[in-house]
């Protein structure tokens, strides 16, 4: 599917389809962390089961004010030991699939809040 947003001032996804999403022209099928202050980072995890604490350690760093957690395909909900990290830091978490999650973070992005998309890339039908 095709987004075409309003200009946004902020790192946006501009389009997604099964197992990707783009950044601007850019087509990216790897697992991703995006923030709307510019940060993108790899997301070491290839499926659902990959996921560990660890995972979400990492986006707790980035010290956002909500997180939006894309779950693939279909909404699968972490695990409450994954999140401690988040809870601690007093930061939510929305969990969605991650197409659904792609058209929220542009919409909060778009709103200039500081929100983290935790997008879980998975080749289709794994």
């Amino acid at each position: 599917m095709k987004l075409q947003p309003d200009k946004f001032d902020v790192q946006s996804i501009s389009a997604y389809g099964p197992g990707w999403v783009a950044l601007d022209s850019e087509k990216i099928t790897s697992s991703l962390i995006i923030s709307s202050q510019g940060q993108r980072l790899d997301w070491p995890c290839r499926s659902f089961s990959d996921l560990t604490p660890a995972h979400f350690e990492q986006i707790a760093t980035l010290d956002a004010e909500l997180v939006i957690f894309g779950s693939g395909e279909r909404i699968r909900f972490p695990q409450p030991v994954w999140l401690r990290p988040l809870m601690a830091k007093r930061i939510g978490v929305e969990t969605m699939d991650t197409q659904a999650a792609c058209r929220t973070y542009n919409i909060l992005a778009g709103e200039g809040r500081h929100v983290v998309a935790a997008l879980l890339l998975e080749v289709p039908g794994s």
